[in-house]
């Protein structure tokens, strides 16, 4: 069993149904809300037997619209474990207070279980209990640490990591944390079998192949792709394949294209892709082609019939299983993982684009319901990392030298309410801020439905956070904004950013904008350039309105010609390069502090870092003597978008 259990390239963790379970009859009956799991179910006896998931209909991931977005209620038919922490109290008093006290993100479990938990025996290692079998008739060395009564009804009421509950034992009353999950991932995806011609050789993974193999990623997209990535590169250099370096001779044997699905003709552009490596593989060369992320989940089956070559179609939450996917690609199958599933903690480390700046991942998917985007329903419903997880890989980060964090999400401010107990994200800043060596901390991207004013003072108030903001406001126009399905008013976002400015007047803000959505009039979009104009961005991200499949927005008939679209673009383009030269402007004989991150590709001499505001800076200076150092750098020339100067 212990050999199984620690076996990741096998397992991946699941979704999972929120449960109760009735001993007597061996059922399974869905809990009808978040209050009840937090309290000890009545259903749930002390009879010692294995805990039994009944199968339900297969879940459909990720939601859709308007469809249930509490990750807990996907089912998990290939659970196999559960990782498990606890903390054991006399009193089920006190045992409720500290349950509420570890609502602030400020307060790390492990280190709580230190200080407070009366099992002597797991103390000492913050309360670890290990993983903990679905089987439970194979948990019987637990039995003293963990009473058989304390685990069932735990892992009754959830089974999503982060969540904490409260449950009593013959030991006591604990507080019982999910760390981690698994699953038999090759359970969960779906294989074809292909059909091998005489002769035909067996493909890169098969037939004791010894070649010396490499890699291409070709990432698309916003940072999450970009994270999704690295871990994925981690994954394929654990296997022994290596990056295929610029200007080497050959073709790669993997090739992985991560997707993204925001931009008009997306899928499109990925058979374009697939093109010239699937004619390699026609014609006989060795090739294993893996398309991941947005579109992957989007297109899912489809793209096995249109582009047969493919071998492996994975979305994003799939990013960390890649390796246990090539091991049925390596059995001569075509695989297509597209399923629910939650988010696991990685097996083996990203491989990081930079040695200096390192993106984090802290909250998956997306429970908004915009009516242009299709990230719902690509990147699935939200789900919040442990605050242990996330602080322990930032600690080793700054361990091995890493100077900033970025934090990502899709809806960052929306951390910790998926979770038992809910968090909050700004006492995840304050935590993370605070750990020794982490120079600098970053986060994207802020919605203005959620974003907290505590989240602008969490700021502030942590040295390590930086001065800068990236929360998009997409239009000016309330009427435009209520046909999107954004949540927040044009009001709502100016109040933001008078709290940033009263907070923090030298902020950098940054948005993103969408033009020429359906119906928008011109006077609607003056709405938006007078938005910009009353807030002078230092930079926008933007883009004219493009339809996207499965969201409501592109099936209305209201849809605005092309040349209305192109023309609005160049118009807010026009002022978005104006004000971010006047912001620029600003920083004209001022000394600011850069974290020098690589050398200017252009001009060698020099390197290039980036202010606390964001803003890229180049100067003078050997970038081996200097990477990843602080050093203060004296403007003498701002333009669009970098500024120039002398070190100082």
């Amino acid at each position: 069993m212990a050999a199984n259990m620690f076996r990741a390239s096998a397992l991946i963790l699941s979704a999972s149904l929120l449960l109760t379970v009735d001993c007597d009859a061996f059922s399974v009956k869905s809990v009808p809300s978040s209050t009840d799991v937090a309290t000890n179910s009545p259903n749930v006896q002390s009879k010692s037997i294995a805990l039994h998931m009944v199968a339900a209909s297969p879940p459909i991931y990720p939601t859709e619209r308007g469809s249930e977005v509490d990750s807990r209620k996907i089912v998990a038919q290939e659970l196999t474990a559960v990782r498990l922490s606890h903390i054991l109290f006399a009193s089920e008093e006190l045992a409720s207070k500290s349950l509420n006290e570890l609502r602030s993100a400020s307060l790390a479990f492990d280190d709580f279980a230190k200080q407070i938990s009366n099992c002597a025996e797991t103390r000492k290692e913050g309360g670890s209990i290990g993983w903990v079998s679905l089987d439970d008739t194979e948990n019987v060395h637990l039995d003293l640490l963990l009473p058989p009564e304390a685990r069932r009804k735990a892992m009754a009421q959830t089974t999503k990591p982060g969540d904490v509950v409260m449950v009593s034992s013959s030991r006591g009353h604990h507080l019982v944390q999910i760390l981690d999950v698994m699953l038999d991932v090759r359970q969960m995806a779906s294989l074809k079998s292909r059909k091998q011609k005489k002769g035909e050789r067996k493909g890169i993974f098969g037939g004791g192949n010894t070649r010396d193999l490499t890699y291409k990623m070709e990432p698309m997209g916003c940072q999450m792709n970009l994270a999704d990535s690295e871990r994925m590169e981690g994954q394929l250099q654990a296997l022994g394949i290596r990056p295929l370096k610029d200007g080497e001779a050959g073709q790669p044997d993997v090739v992985v294209l991560v997707t993204c699905s925001i931009r008009d003709h997306a899928e499109q552009k990925v058979y374009s892709y697939i093109g010239p490596h699937a004619k390699r593989k026609r014609e006989g060369e060795d090739v294993a082609i893996v398309v991941a992320g947005c579109v992957a989940q989007q297109e899912g089956q489809t793209l096995l019939r249109r582009a047969p070559e493919v071998d492996l179609v994975m979305g994003p939450q799939y990013a960390n299983r890649l390796a246990d996917l090539l091991e049925d690609v390596s059995n001569g199958n075509q695989v297509v993982a597209t399923s629910a599933s939650h988010i696991m903690e990685d097996s083996t480390k990203p491989r990081r684009g930079s040695t200096v700046a390192a993106w984090v991942n802290v909250i998956y998917g997306c429970n908004e319901r915009c009516t242009y985007c299709i990230v719902p329903t690509t990147r699935g419903v939200e789900q919040s990392r442990p605050v242990e997880s996330i602080v322990q890989e930032i600690e080793e980060l700054v361990a091995n030298g890493y100077k900033e964090v970025t934090l990502l999400g899709q809806n960052i401010d929306a951390y910790g309410r998926d979770m038992i107990p809910k968090r909050k994200f700004s006492d995840l800043l304050r935590t993370v801020g605070t750990i020794p060596g982490l120079e600098r901390l970053r986060f994207v991207t802020s919605h203005p439905r959620y974003m907290s004013l505590g989240v602008v003072d969490a700021v502030a108030e942590t040295p390590a956070a930086c001065e800068s903001f990236h929360v998009p406001f997409q239009s000016g126009s309330n009427d435009i904004l209520a046909a999107m399905g954004r949540g927040h008013t044009r009001e709502k976002y100016l109040s933001i950013v008078d709290r940033i400015r009263s907070k923090l007047p030298d902020a950098s803000i940054t948005a993103d904008v969408i033009v020429g959505f359906p119906g928008e009039t011109e006077a609607q979009f003056q709405d938006t350039l007078d938005l910009m104009e009353e807030v002078v961005f230092d930079s926008v991200n933007t883009a004219a309105y493009s339809p996207r499949p499965n969201t409501p927005a592109a099936e209305w008939g209201n849809q605005l010609p092309e040349e209305v679209k192109t023309d609005r673009l160049s118009r807010i383009n026009a002022l978005n390069l104006k004000h971010a030269e006047e912001r620029r402007a600003r920083m004209m004989g001022r000394t600011v502090e850069i974290l020098v991150e690589e050398r200017n590709v252009k001009k060698p001499t020099q390197v290039m870092g980036r202010t606390r505001h964001g803003y890229i800076v180049y100067c003078d200076g050997d970038i081996e003597e200097l990477r990843g150092q602080l050093v203060n750098v004296k403007i003498d020339e701002c333009k669009t978008y970098y500024l120039a100067g002398i070190r100082v």
